[in-house]
């Protein structure tokens, strides 16, 4: 390992790694992974309350629990990795130096302040206001508010200490074209911003209302600026995903974007309308005229979506391409056969995207429509969806790129191999059981954010979903045992990411699989950005099987569309 002042050169990579942002990449990784162990052990109780005939956990508890999972899960563990892969991209992968690593040092330590303080006092029951945190519901100390306060402005300067570094970067000379994973994490930090300010607006007041300064909070305009944060922190997760995939098809097939510049163009769909199409969240709040509501769920929602199709051709077709270009060119699907699947990086990679586009991304389209979110707002089909995307879709990929970046970074050779193989798909088998389960559920009318769905403790309401629909209880005993499983394949996530980080033999060569080393060379060439156009002579229409694959696609989502309008017609009550 060659060592120049605080720099040292990745023997794997050849790139320049500067070690202040080597630690907070660390802290902030070694961060989420605990978030996501305590985030894991929340769902395992959960799961196994949702299931009707185990129903572990008393109302009050379910509750705390609930709460906590929803912001330990959403917020906790996806933005410290999030932050971790924003210095990542703005240090390591463009050779370049931190240029302020105090600011880097007070944004970890506001998070974690905050982060802590918060889930302590959700889990000792004096913030069960679940996710959502909607006035007049109120946590019983002003301290919760201004711990999620202090955790967002942490967030903040961790956003903006990301563009400081790459503007410097420029400034100096030491960057051209940026390299795709980063421009797609650009726009994940443009909508952070848009996310973290929009969110810090909404429980500011709420804290001064906590503290007697302020007689009241306007609940519609809390809900209105919330969303902006609720659903814009699921976007970021979009926007940073979508950058991991195109990372994992570089490393683990040497794929390069098919149009580098469709790609960027898809990424700043994300940038202008997904934040707009966060309305979708509100399409049952009374606060908003119907103008609103359609404009922005049914015109910009789809430009975001759009460019999530643009996505969703471009990566497989890359790697189609790249495996063709290897020699698999037999029949439409040999390269999709001679794949690395017992690669962890591109096991994570297939999962994320199937689970993502398949349940997440159909779901997301059909109930983000008014006339079919009215009859499924409040049911469990919405964390179906959501979990499809964030969980199955996110997590999985955040994992699949640790099993390369934890080594390197680390320099500590990976542990348990095997188990990495597996743990993608283990953990994607759970979440499909669950998310089916969910869906399945929600589809038949069972409420989300209700401990006890036969509503034992309200005889008067004379309902009983389960006597009524018996199917039911197999539905949330799908919930269970995909609760189960999917806990088991987080599990295994950390225990190899834990071993490697603590007692993985130390070595400047860790060995990172089957991983394309030339994909970091010539620099920065990790998924384009090389600014060297590919040599490549092109033969007619070299991708037939992701176009087979792409129209498969298509005709699952015009049915379930179609179908999902056919049960709104079955509906016995009048709408609007």
């Amino acid at each position: 390992m060659a060592m120049v002042g605080a720099m040292r050169r990745c023997e794997i990579t050849g790139l320049s790694v500067d070690r202040s942002a080597e630690r907070l990449i660390m802290l902030n990784a070694v961060t989420a992974v605990i978030y996501l162990a305590i985030g894991g052990i929340l769902a395992l109780l959960i799961a196994l309350t949702r299931w009707q005939t185990v129903h572990l956990l008393g109302p009050q508890r379910f509750y705390e629990f609930l709460s906590t999972h929803g912001m330990v899960m959403l917020i906790f563990w996806i933005l410290f990795f999030e932050v971790a892969g924003l210095i990542f991209a703005s240090t390591v992968l463009l050779s370049t130096r931190m240029t302020i690593p105090r600011l880097g040092w007070l944004a970890y330590g506001l998070m974690l302040g905050g982060s802590v303080v918060a889930t302590v006092l959700m889990l000792s029951g004096r913030a069960t206001v679940m996710f959502t945190s909607y006035p007049p519901l109120r946590a019983q100390t002003h301290w919760y508010y201004a711990a999620v306060l202090v955790f967002a402005v942490g967030a903040i300067l961790a956003v903006v200490h990301f563009f400081v570094n790459i503007v410097a970067a420029r400034l100096r000379g030491e960057v051209s074209s940026l390299p795709l994973f980063t421009f797609a994490l650009i726009g994940a930090a443009i909508i952070a911003l848009w996310s973290l300010v929009s969110g810090a607006l909404a429980l500011f007041p709420v804290w001064l209302w906590t503290l007697g300064v302020i007689p009241e909070v306007d609940p519609g305009i809390y809900r209105l600026l919330y969303w902006g944060l609720g659903h814009g922190a699921q976007q970021v997760n979009l926007a940073a995903m979508v950058g991991v995939w195109y990372g994992l098809a570089s490393l683990t097939t040497g794929a390069r974007p098919l149009n580098e510049g469709l790609s960027r163009i898809a990424i700043v769909l994300y940038v202008l309308f997904i934040n707009m199409g966060a309305m979708h969240h509100l399409l049952v709040d009374p606060g908003l005229g119907t103008w609103v509501k359609n404009v922005n769920a049914s015109y910009f929602m789809y430009a975001a979506v759009m460019g999530s199709l643009i996505h969703a051709f471009s990566i497989p077709a890359s790697m189609e391409l790249a495996l063709r270009e290897r020699g698999f060119r037999r029949g439409l699907f040999e390269w999709l056969r001679r794949a690395p699947w017992g690669e962890p990086g591109f096991a994570a990679l297939v999962v994320s995207m199937v689970l993502f586009g398949l349940l997440g991304g159909i779901s997301g389209v059909i109930i983000g429509g008014p006339q079919v979110n009215m009859i499924s707002h409040n049911t469990l089909l919405i964390p179906a969806h959501f979990h499809m995307t964030v969980v199955a879709g996110t997590t999985t990929a955040f994992m699949g790129i640790a099993y390369y970046l934890v080594p390197l970074i680390f320099q500590r050779q990976l542990l348990f191999r095997r188990l990495a193989q597996w743990q993608p798909y283990v953990y994607g088998l759970g979440m499909l059981i669950l998310g089916l389960g969910l869906g399945l559920a929600g589809h038949w009318g069972v409420p989300r954010r209700h401990w006890d769905i036969t509503f034992s403790t309200a005889p008067a309401l004379g309902v009983n979903l389960q006597e009524l629909r018996p199917e039911i209880a197999v539905f949330l005993a799908m919930v269970g045992i995909g609760g189960v499983i999917a806990v088991v394949g987080g599990a295994m996530f950390v225990l190899a990411a834990v071993a490697t980080v603590f007692v993985g033999q130390r070595t400047p060569r860790p060995a990172v699989g089957r991983i394309i080393p030339e994909v970091f060379s010539p620099y920065p060439a990790i998924a384009g950005g090389a600014g060297e156009p590919a040599k490549t002579t092109h033969r007619g229409f070299e991708v037939p099987g992701t176009l087979v694959i792409s129209v498969a696609f298509l005709i699952l989502f015009i049915f379930l569309y179609g179908f999902s309008w056919f049960e709104l017609s079955r509906v016995p009550w009048k709408i609007g």
